[in-house]
């Protein structure tokens, strides 16, 4: 019984070209994504304890935005650049996983 090979990718290395069949892991996996800086994400899992900021306001790079708590830690989240807040995703009290996006700025630094 002859297999088939229908399902094996090259990927070259150096001046050799490979065959290899992918694992549906990895065929699965979440792509890549390029970060986007305007977003500000949750680090860890945690509880919203506070929110410094509203929509709208003008912001400059260190100003704390709020406080995340995660393992009875808690987690100040500052401002990475100048910028202005515009959308706010998070309330007072929200339990949020990883990765999650709290709040979108707008760059207003030179």
């Amino acid at each position: 019984m002859a297999k088939k090979f229908d399902d094996l990718v090259d990927f070259p290395i150096l001046s050799m070209k490979y065959k290899t069949r992918l694992t549906k892991k990895f065929k699965n996996r979440k792509k890549y994504e390029e970060p986007n800086p305007n977003n500000i994400l949750s680090y860890i899992p945690g509880t919203i304890v506070d929110i410094f900021v509203r929509k709208g306001k003008k912001v400059k790079k260190g100003d704390p935005l709020l406080i995340l708590e995660a393992m009875k830690m808690r987690n100040q989240i500052v401002m990475p650049f100048d910028g202005k807040i515009v959308a706010i995703h998070v309330k007072k009290g929200d339990k949020i996983p990883k990765n999650f996006l709290m709040i979108e700025v707008e760059n207003t630094g030179k």
